[in-house]
């Protein structure tokens, strides 16, 4: 089954690959971890367990592919008849009825939207693919003013309403939602709700470097995250942390790009200005307990950069780490928030 999702139409990888997970050979070699891997939404993931019945692991993973086909099909844009696509063609004023999943995750979306300001707005889906972000591919040349403009008119989460028995979306004008920076997350959140179901406590499972963990390794340790630096375009370790009971994700400008004229345009695009960010963040991993929330927050502090950023995450008591441009380019600043040093130093 999990072969099989290397079939689908793959989503953009949006949200940086910035976490991975630290393990050793002792790991691997214990009898009583278990996991599978596999391919979805245009990366891997996998799912590690504490587990002393093997016998299940084959269950799990055709419950993980069947469960993780959904969620593309309820969510992807780049599924031509998916939910949500459906929905994006339909024209203003319209009403569709969709499923549970999907009303919650736009609503969801649409709350943390309201308690960003709109720094976070899922309706910026235009402009990313304008940019050359989204379904339609890469370009070569920056848009036009103009261009900006007229989209910017389709833009504004207000404009996109939940309603509940049946659940339905309904869109006041042109939108067009994209939910790239939330559903990994709830992705990773259903994978770990399979092994709850299962009575499973102890485990790391991850897509694309966003993660979810519970509980302890075999030996009664932490598992160990590693958080990406940006210093190089190589892969290259920034911070260790041990984690338990929660959920990592992590946002970044420095991998996924276009260059014209010597100028980097990051795939992160401003709801305001309808252009990519400017600023020297470079990448923010947030820890919450879900990876839908995580995944949307890191989105979040992205876009508003390193200092309006570092304030928002301060005054809504997020765990968030921020790496960010010195004034010369030449280094990287660490600053965290006091929530997410208190994590590190409680997993110590």
């Amino acid at each position: 089954m999990i072969s099989g999702f290397q079939s689908l139409i793959k989503w953009p990888v949006a949200m940086l690959l910035a976490v991975f997970v630290l393990t050793g050979c002792n790991f691997f070699e214990n009898e009583k971890v278990v996991g599978i891997d596999g391919q979805t939404m245009g990366t891997t993931f996998s799912m590690r367990w504490v587990d002393l019945n093997e016998d299940r692991i084959n269950d799990i993973r055709n419950r993980a592919g069947k469960v993780l086909a959904t969620v593309n099909q309820q969510m992807s844009t780049y599924i031509p008849n998916s939910e949500l696509s459906t929905f994006n063609k339909l024209p203003a004023g319209s009403e569709m009825e969709v499923s549970d999943a999907l009303a919650a995750v736009v609503e969801q979306s649409l709350a943390i939207s309201e308690r960003s300001g709109g720094a976070f707005d899922v309706t910026v889906g235009p402009l990313v693919n304008l940019w050359g972000f989204g379904p339609n591919g890469r370009i070569e040349k920056a848009p036009t003013e103009a261009e900006i403009a007229s989209l910017k008119e389709r833009i504004g989460y207000q404009k996109v309403e939940v309603l509940k028995d049946p659940s339905r979306l309904r869109k006041l004008g042109q939108q067009y939602v994209d939910l790239s920076a939330i559903a990994k997350g709830y992705g990773v959140d259903q994978l770990a709700e399979i092994l709850e179901a299962e009575g499973i406590h102890n485990y790391l499972v991850e897509i694309g470097g966003e993660l979810r963990a519970k509980g302890l390794k075999p030996d009664g340790s932490h598992w160990r995250i590693a958080i990406e630096s940006p210093a190089s375009m190589e892969r290259s370790i920034g911070r260790i942390i041990n984690v338990k009971d929660t959920a990592i994700a992590t946002s970044g400008d420095y991998r996924n790009y276009f260059e014209e004229g010597g100028v980097r345009f990051s795939h992160t695009i401003n709801p305001e200005t309808g252009k990519p960010i400017t600023h020297r963040l470079a990448s923010v991993t947030v820890l919450t307990p879900t990876c839908a929330e995580a995944d949307a927050l890191a989105t979040t502090l992205m876009v508003m950069g390193e200092n309006r950023g570092f304030e928002f995450a301060k005054e809504e008591g997020i765990a968030a780490y921020f790496l960010y441009k010195s004034e010369q380019g030449d280094t990287f600043i660490e600053q965290a928030t006091a929530e997410f040093e208190a994590f590190v130093q409680e997993g110590e």
